[in-house]
Formats: C-alpha cells, structure tokens, sequence
C-alpha cells in the first residue's frame, strides 16, 4: 500500500466547477500522508464522460500534481466529465484511486449561444441631468412549456450592469451583483446554474430583472472631472441567457432571450452603484417571475445593437453574501433619526424590516463615522468627494452624492427591503422616516464580497497583532467586489498601487488564484495603444503622472507583471506568464522609451506617506522592478534571448538609479527616508558593499521618528521586510507595535475595525475602508509565523520556514493551505528553549531555519536531529541554524541561549 494519498482533486483551482470553458483544463490534487519524506514518482489519470472512457494519462513519471492538461479526446458545450487519479509514492508502491471529481464544460464558442441580447425599448437619455430622475429597473419574463420529464437543465446567463435571473418564482443561485466588472468592449463575464431542480413538466416561467451597475453609471464629475460615462462601455441594461433543457428520453430544448420576452418596469425605480436604489413596493408586481402571471400589458423586448465584447465563463469566485449579522446599537439622534450601529465597518446590504401605512417613505443613509453630536458623517465615503456644494453639480443631482436607499411602502403588513443593485460601505446607517419604533430585531447586515476561501490563519500571544490581522482581513474582504477596489465606496476602483501594496498579504490570507488572474486580465484589457498599463483595471479615465494615451505611472502599472509572478509562486500558473508575455514585452519597451538617460522623471510615490515624495527615485526604482520581473517571466518561459536582454536593461538601469541617487559616502538615497531607504534595499538596487551602509541610514530614520514608521502605501511594505531579513526583526516588530501616531495600533486605539486610508484619524476626506497598509499581515506570516514561498518557488513547491523569535511574543501559530496542502509554522517558548510544530505538505520541501545558538542542541522528536540521516544540515550561521526538509509533520525544538 502507498505512503500517500491523493485528495481534494481540483478543475481550474475549483472544486468540480459548473460551466469552465478551457477547452482543455487544468488538473491539480493534493496529496495527504502520515509519513515523514514521502513523495510521488508517478501519476496516472482517468477521464470519463458519460460512462465512456475519454482519457487515460497512462503512467506518468513525475512528480507534479498541479496544472495537468487534460489531453483526452475534443470536449463540447456541456459535456460533464468525471475524473480520478492514483499515483506511486517514493518507494514505488500505488495508492487507491482519488474519489472522483468532476467538470462541465460551459458554452466553448459564439456560436453555440443561441440566446440574444434583449433590452427594454427605451429612449435614449440626452441631457445629463435626465440621469438622475426616475428610470424603473426592468423585469424581463416569458413563459414555457416543459412537455416531458425532466432530466437535467442549465441555465447559461449574463446581464449588463447586474441582473437577477429567477425561475418560477424563486432566485437562482446566491449570486449577487453579477456579472463580475470587466471592460464590457473586451469581454463579458456569465455564469452557469444547476437549474434542474427549479423547473416542473409542464407550465414554467423565467424572469430576469435588471439593474444599472457599471454599465450605465450616472454622469457624476467625480472630483470635479471624471465622467465615468467617457470611459467606460456604457448602454442600456440589457440580458442574454439560454436555458437548455435535456429530457428524460434524450430529446432537447433551448429557451432563450429573443423578441419574444415580454418587458416592464420594476418596483427600483432608480439604482446606482453610488448613490443607492429608490426601491417603491407599490410598483411590485406580485407572480411576474411565476408561470400564469397576466402580462397583457407589458410590451415586448428588443433585440440590443451596442457593440460589447464577447461571453467568457465567470471562474473568479463571484460575489455572494458571506455573512449575515445583527447591529449592536440603535439610538436616536438630535434630528431624531435613528443611528444604526453595526458594529464594524464592512462592505454589503442591510436588510430593513417594516410596517407602515402606504407611500411611507424611509431613507436610509450609509456612513463610516459619527459626528460628536451623534449624527452621521457620510463625507469620508462620498462618491467621488462630492459633498458639501451649495448647488448640485448638475441639475437634479443631490448636492452630497452619499450612499443612500430609500424603501417606500406598499401599506400591506410588515415589508422587507434588500438592495440588490448597489453594494454600500459603512459602519453606521441613518434612517429616517422609519414609522414606529426601530429595534435590533428589524435590521440585518449582510457582509458581501468575492467568495474568496480561507487560506491562512494567524494568531499570536499579542492581542493587538490579533486584532490588526482580523481588521486587515475585514478590509480587504470589503475590497473585493470582482475587483480590488482601494474603497468600498467613494471610488471602488481596481487601482494597481493598492494592489502592489497589498497583493501578498491577500495571498496569504485568501485563495485568489481565480481572482487575480481575472485582475490580470483586466489590466490586459485596458493596455493602452502606447503599451501602457493603466492605472485602474478596468480603466475609468484616471492616469496621474501617466505615461501618456490614458497609461499609468510605472509603480502602478507594476501590479500587472507582479501579480503574474506571484500567481507563478503561489499556484504555480505558467499559462497566465505565456498568455500575457507579449503584452508585458510592449510595457517594457514603453518604459524604456520613456525613459531618459534610465531614469524615470514622474510618478504616484510613496501616497499617504508623511515625509516628502522622491519622484524620480520611485519612478525609477519600479522601472528596475518591472525589467526584473519580465527577465524573471522570460527565464521561466526558456527565453534566453529576452532573459538576457532585460538583465543587461536592469543592470543599466541600476547603474543609473545609483548614479543618480546614491550619496556613496553615507548609503544615503535620494532625500534618505524611510522609504527611500527601504525600497532600495527591498528591490536589490544596493550595492553589495553599500548596504550596510544603507541599513544604518534607515534605522537612524526609524530612530529618528522615535521607532514609529512614516512610509505609505509602497514603503511600508518594504520597511518592515527589510529590516527583518537584514537582521533587525526586533526593531520591526517595535514598530509595527507602537500605540500612538503613526501605526497600526494607534487606528486600534481610535475606534478602527478596518484600515485607514491615512494614518492620521481625518474624518472628512479619506477612506477609513483602505486595504493598502495592511502588509503588515504578509509580515504576521512571513516573519512571525514564518512561512514564505522561497525565491524559487514554483506553486510553493519550495517553502522558507523561518520564524523569528521577537520582542515579548511568547507564541505563534501560522498556517497556510497552499495549492500543494497545509503548511503549519507554530512556536512556543519555554524559557530560552522554543518548541516548533512544522508540517510541509507532500509535493514540497522546506529550507527551515530555526533560531539557536546551541545547533548542536537541535532535536526533532525529542531525538539529536545531528543523529538524523533523514535530516540535511545545510549551514550555520550566527543565531540560526539551517536544515532541508522533505514533507510531513515535525516536533523540533531549539535553544535561544
């Protein structure tokens, strides 16, 4: 019998997916043994589909159990395959066979939808300020007849901005907020439902309503300039779906959307994904959705004619409600509104319960803060900070464009109200208008986001580390709404600096193969004609310190070659690296022409930082960067003409950036900030000679603010990093937990349950829902929990344990579940003797460092790990020692002094 076991057996990164459309996916397994060093030599796959064997790999000699390209014979729209793996462990003895997965293929082509682009019959808007009067959201139905038994029904859908499909009656799937926010020119997202159940022989009925989403947003000037109507593709909402139905004597049928659907208004009489829904029961049509219903009076569809892009299977994870909680507190107000508190500050809905008399109105307004008085402060989620004007900004605008609902009764018991076109950031809601008494029980939150899972967990002896990873997590769940957004509501643009900053501790804390990729291709869709990358993915007109054509600055535009090669670390995806070379060999030659003398003149900077930018100084380190990532990309892909060609460019362009802002005498860079320090040791720009020189410079900085950072969005990554692998772990640790201004700790201590965009408490203008300093959990795990993927990392089939033994924290548990399985990094101190449990799953080894100035004290089991054949040393150094290890769980223990 094998050592090794093959589990949790994936299609695309997804358990059985319903709907993918890789031709020829991608398989990957995990692999679960009880014994230490165990590996697999072999594989072998097998595919069937409809009882009929359609792939069998054969023996496999390898060690891989990821990415595995299913080469079995041409799969077809619909095809459902079941699929199994055995493999061989080191010793050459065979597993049993994996419990099976399976995969459904989607729609594979154009040609295979049937289903067309239906819309409601409506005039065209002229005038901006027609946007803002009422616009029923439309309810689009027919009705069918299922003549014969029932075997199997799928539902293939997609509607511009959002839509909610339901059958007889009842919504289909948990969905929200879909389709997922591409370029709507480039590609269109849809999404596949087991709809069997749903459906009866006999008299059905489909119904899709439509809201307004990204697709027609309103003509704001956000900031006074940004029209999102010039840059994004806009039109009338509309709908595609092809419902095929197989029948229990083989036969088929499609119903699609056509001419012959019927249209009407809504009861959301208004939606915006900023300014909320007028949401009028008495509009409701009750059974439109339901077989029977009289429709006489409602009109018929149209065909739609604005040219979009194509229908892409949706494989990110889509957005859902992923928690449901009740607010802590409700109080009045001096205006004799009620406060709603809920608690924490998150990203989603409420639902509103009520009982009033007809045509009551109850407005519900959505902020982070409160003011001294009580009332609610809705300026730091403003959209676009319009706010505060004495006139609207254009005629029938409201004045403060805040978050706001309004639930307007039909009279008939208690109602209940749910958005479902707009999503909202907030702690507090202000409801006015609400008839009667308004208690705990009557409101819900709901927390929305991308359905992400859980990849790690942290948790420390000190409780405010615990507390700065749990609000971390908060803000970055309430950024993930099909992009990263930098806010949940006054922008809620997938901007690539955010990105850069925060990437990593995502990683760790959440799989985001599916979502990255998709934020990868988002950025790919948007290249400007120049080559260059925008600065928000998808592109709504904001380009500061561009590279021209509506392109980005270069520490922005980074995110999109920096996400590929942490998708490569990470998950091991060689694909998304061959699938966007080209593209990132254009931006490449766009930095280099824009470039003078290597040196990149403008930039974004250090933003949020509290010292002085140095433009140039980033601009040009982020240009090193990306050449580095490309010659990197270009090594992986064996294309040695290119890797040599960008590591010539790098090194010239290094040569440059110490050319330019090396003061050689003190390892001084540029004006000698934290950040200017830091992003040049982090990056690898120091000379050899020059670091420790360099070093010196930022600690005395650090010293200087008295131990407290004064970094931004880029820096702070890189401060707490480099002083960590440069030997000064315990002076990172002090910082990141300081109490007062500036830190992590001083939000903690204002009220914050999610991150600041500023690291001054201001409760006017910027975003208290910010995900860019929370690197500091990327630091929890990698530093304190120490787990890290190592440089040469290909889907962590390399792991770096190295925990590092700091200031007054007497434990740690880390853990993170890689695309290989559970990696666990756990100490405790005894005294000067530290325990570890370690556990690197199989497919992976492990360059571990333990803490000790005794390595000849070192045990693993309470056995001389120096007594171990099994065991590698592979150096000693002062205050570490050294080892390689294969898979499987481990007890060592160490001594300090």
């Amino acid at each position: 019998m094998a050592g090794i076991e093959p589990t949790r057996l994936r299609t695309e990164y997804t358990d059985n997916p319903l709907g993918i459309d890789n031709p020829n996916p991608r398989l990957s397994w995990q692999l679960i043994s009880n014994e230490q060093g165990q590996k697999q030599i072999a594989y072998r796959i097998i595919v069937t589909s409809f009882d009929d064997e359609i792939w069998d790999s054969g023996r496999i000699e390898s060690g891989q159990s990821i990415h595995i390209t299913y080469e079995g014979q041409p799969l077809s729209s619909g095809q459902r395959c079941e699929w199994k793996v055995q493999v061989w462990d080191k010793d050459g003895n065979l597993s049993e066979w994996s419990e099976p997965a399976w995969w459904e293929m989607g729609l594979l082509s154009q040609e295979d939808w049937q289903g067309k682009w239906i819309s409601a019959d409506k005039p065209a808007l002229l005038k901006d300020a027609d946007f803002f009067k009422d616009d029923p959201a439309p309810l689009l139905r027919r009705d069918f007849i299922a003549s014969k038994p029932i075997k199997k029904a799928r539902a293939y859908v997609s509607g511009l901005g959002y839509y909610e499909l339901s059958l007889n009656g009842e919504k289909v799937g948990e969905h929200v907020l879909d389709p997922g926010w591409t370029t709507y020119s480039k590609r269109i997202l849809y999404s596949t439902y087991d709809v069997t159940e749903l459906l009866q022989e006999g008299e059905n009925a489909v119904g899709i309503m439509l809201g307004n989403g990204w697709y027609n947003p309103l003509p704001f000037r956000m900031w006074g300039r940004i029209n999102l109507r010039e840059h994004l593709t806009i039109g009338q909402p509309r709908a595609t779906l092809q419902l095929n139905i197989e029948y229990s004597d083989g036969t088929m049928e499609s119903i699609v959307t056509d001419e012959s659907w019927k249209v009407d208004d809504g009861p959301i009489i208004r939606n915006s994904i900023y300014l909320g829904e007028v949401y009028d029961a008495r509009k409701e049509q009750a059974g439109w959705d339901k077989p029977g219903f009289d429709d006489i009076g409602w009109k018929q569809a149209i065909l739609t004619t604005e040219p979009i892009g194509p229908l892409c299977a949706q494989s990110a994870p889509p957005i859902k409600i992923t928690h449901s909680f009740s607010p802590v507190l409700i109080t009045k107000s001096p205006s004799d509104a009620y406060i709603v508190d809920m608690g924490e500050n998150f990203s989603g809905w409420i639902t509103l319960h009520a009982q009033g008399t007809t045509g009551t109105e109850i407005k519900m307004v959505y902020g982070e803060l409160l003011n001294p008085d009580g009332t609610l402060n809705a300026n730091t989620a403003a959209c676009g900070q319009i706010k505060g004007d004495k006139e609207p900004q254009i005629p029938g605008a409201p004045i403060n464009a805040y978050q706001t609902d309004v639930f307007i009764l039909k009279g008939e018991g208690i109602e209940t109200y749910t958005p479902r076109f707009t999503f909202h950031g907030f702690r507090y809601v202000e409801i006015t208008g609400y008839p009667g008494d308004l208690t705990l029980d009557f409101v819900i939150g709901h927390r929305l986001n991308s359905a992400v899972e859980d990849s790690g967990s942290f948790s420390c002896s000190n409780e405010m580390f615990n507390r700065v990873q749990e609000i971390v997590r908060r803000t970055q769940l309430s950024n993930m709404f099909s992009v990263q957004s930098d806010c949940p509501h006054r922008e809620r643009f997938g901007y690539g600096g955010d990105i850069v900053a925060s990437s990593e501790m995502a990683l760790l804390n959440f799989d985001m193969e599916q979502f990255y990729a998709k934020t990868t291709r988002d950025f790919a869709d948007t290249v400007r004609t120049n080559g260059g990358i925008t600065e928000t993915a998808p592109f709504v007109g904001i380009d500061d310190f561009g590279l021209g054509e509506g392109s980005g600055c270069v520490e922005w535009g980074a995110a999109y070659l920096l996400l590929q090669w942490q998708l490569y670390q990470y998950y091991g995806d060689k694909d998304i690296l061959e699938e966007q070379y080209v593209t990132g060999k254009r931006y490449i030659e766009l930095l280099k022409s824009s470039a003078i003398d290597n040196i990149i003149k403008g930039g974004l900077c250090d933003h949020e930082g509290l010292t002085p930018k140095a433009i140039e100084l980033t601009g040009t380190a982020y240009y090193f960067y990306c050449v580095y990532l490309m010659m990197s990309i270009a090594m992986i892909l064996e294309n040695a003409s290119d890797a040599r060609r960008y590591a010539a460019l790098a090194e010239d362009v290094r040569k440059a950036y110490n050319a330019r802002f090396l003061d050689a005498e003190t390892g001084r860079y540029d004006t000698g900030t934290q950040f200017c320090q830091s992003i040049s040791l982090f990056l690898g720009l120091v000379p050899k000679e020059q670091r420790s020189a360099a070093l010196s410079v930022l600690i005395q900085e650090v010293e200087a603010c008295d131990n407290h950072l004064n970094t931004g969005i880029l820096g702070t990554k890189y401060l707490l990093d480099v002083l960590t692998n440069m030997g000064q772990p315990d002076l990172a640790y002090t910082i990141a937990n300081q109490k007062s201004f500036p830190g992590w700790g001083y939000m903690l201590e204002n009220g914050a349950t999610t991150l600041w965009e500023h690291w001054e408490k201001e409760e006017c203008t910027f975003s208290h829902n910010h995900p860019m300093f929370g690197s500091v959990s990327e630091w929890f795990y990698k530093a304190l929990g120490g787990i890290a993927p190592h440089p040469a990392a290909k889907g962590f089939d390399k792991i770096l344990i190295m925990p590092q033994i700091v200031g007054d924290l007497e434990w740690v548990k880390a853990s993170y579940e890689s695309v290989r399985g559970l990696i666990i990094c756990e100490w405790e101190r005894h005294g000067p003797a530290i325990e570890f449990n370690i556990s690197i799953p199989v497919g992976a080894t492990a360059t571990l460092c333990l803490p000790t100035n005794i390595p000849g004290a070192v045990t693993e089991g309470r056995k001389l790990v120096s007594l171990r054949d099994d065991i590698e040393l592979v150096r000693t150094e002062p205050g570490w020692v050294v080892y390689a290890v294969g898979s499987g769980s481990y007890s060592f223990g160490s001594v300090l002094k």
